[in-house]
């Protein structure tokens, strides 16, 4: 076994959700995913692929419609800036998780350094680590209970030695979202020292802003580096079904490349899972048809639970905590209680509230919690709130 993999720290949320395993009285907020489950027409799409026989192989990099689909999406989004994302930039990938595995796997040497801004979802700082990169972190800072960027110490951290810089925008754990001017920056300071970009941007249609004036019907989401790139910058774009379609358990993503990578990455794909389900792929083709009666109501009510919750934590003692612009998720710091880890197993079993702990997202979150509000009924929330406040308030919540 490499040391490497020894080495590698289990996943701190879930070590929190078998704290409360069996435990049907804890009010789960700790997992990023909904608990609404994947729309009936696209669980029957899935069930017809399936009574049809779809039970083969497919192309390593997808079926050409479902990529045809993704590429009219990704124009629909991003396409006013540079023009069309062609179907030859797009690659499926059986999950977001894999397409980030396999765009590191097709950049990264042994040895290759690279740059992550954390605050930052765990796999992505452990992806490169088993690859045997050099990980270097660049933390967002904590400012009035936002995180802000630093943009003079992300650039002095992206050096000609430095081969990938990974972002995660909107963030998770933070909602932190790059605006299109960091975005500019970003890119023009990576093309000057060649610099691949990876982009995690999964979270792009969960953004809480209205539409631009004069823009009816387009799709609203999030600033991406698509919007200010060109189609052979080093910029790979990583997306999945999971957290804008409601189907997390399906195990569908995909990439946008550079062309000229498409093919190789189509290689790395035969080696790593062959390729993504047929039928799954089906389901997410009618999902990507009939997206308008999916994300727009989604991310409408993603913004309830927002707006449900975020005020009832902010009115708690101790609480440090701003709105965030996009994901899923409340991450706030509770004074006194540095311990993340420690506090968020106390409140499954003192409290029967779970939340993920911050420091699973890097140390410098330490002391924080994230809250995941993508809740069914927003009532959930707001018995979560009243258990952290009488948790706080009694004998029991002083930090040890």
């Amino acid at each position: 076994m490499r040391q490497v993999i020894r080495d590698l720290q289990e996943s701190k949320i879930r070590e929190v959700a078998n704290a409360g395993l069996g435990r049907s009285d804890v009010l789960a907020f700790w997992f990023g995913e909904s608990d609404e489950t994947t729309p009936a027409f696209v669980r029957q799409a899935a069930i017809d692929a399936l009574n049809s026989g779809d039970t083969f192989y497919t192309h390593n990099l997808g079926l050409p419609e479902l990529r045809e689909a993704i590429a009219g999406y990704m124009t629909a989004s991003h396409g006013a800036s540079h023009g069309e994302v062609k179907t030859e930039r797009i690659a499926v990938t059986t999950g977001g998780v894999s397409a980030l595995m396999l765009a590191m796997q097709a950049l990264i040497n042994a040895g290759d350094e690279v740059v992550v801004l954390t605050p930052i979802w765990p796999n992505l700082t452990a992806q490169p680590v088993i690859l045997g990169a050099e990980l270097r972190c660049v933390s967002l800072m904590p400012k009035d209970g936002a995180w802000v960027l630093d943009m003079a110490a992300l650039l002095r951290a992206v050096t000609p030695q430095t081969k990938l810089l990974i972002l995660n925008s909107p963030n998770n754990p933070t909602g932190w979202t790059l605006t299109r001017d960091e975005q500019a920056q970003i890119l023009a300071h990576c093309r000057r020292t060649g610099t691949w970009v990876l982009a995690d941007e999964v979270y792009e249609r969960l953004y809480f802003k209205a539409p631009a004036a004069g823009v009816a019907g387009a799709v609203v989401c999030a600033p991406s580096f698509l919007d200010v790139a060109q189609a052979d910058d080093r910029l790979v774009v990583a997306h999945s079904f999971s957290k804008s379609f409601l189907m997390t358990g399906w195990r569908l993503g995909w990439l946008v490349l550079p062309e000229a990578m498409t093919a190789q990455v189509g290689k790395l794909i035969e080696f790593n899972t062959s390729c993504a389900s047929g039928f799954v792929q089906r389901a997410a083709l009618v999902a990507l048809q009939r997206q308008d009666e999916i994300t727009p109501a989604l991310v409408a009510h993603l913004q309830t639970c927002r707006d449900t919750l975020v005020p009832l934590l902010q009115a708690l003692p101790g609480v440090q905590l701003q709105t965030p612009p996009g994901g899923m998720y409340a991450f706030f710091r509770l004074a006194g209680h540095d311990d993340s880890l420690a506090t968020a197993k106390r409140l499954v079993v003192e409290a029967g509230l779970g939340l993920a702990p911050g420091e699973a997202f890097g140390p410098e979150a330490q002391g924080w919690l994230r809250w995941c509000f993508a809740s069914q009924d927003p009532q959930r929330l707001l018995q979560g709130v009243l258990r952290l406040r009488d948790w706080l308030a009694g004998p029991g919540s002083a930090p040890s």
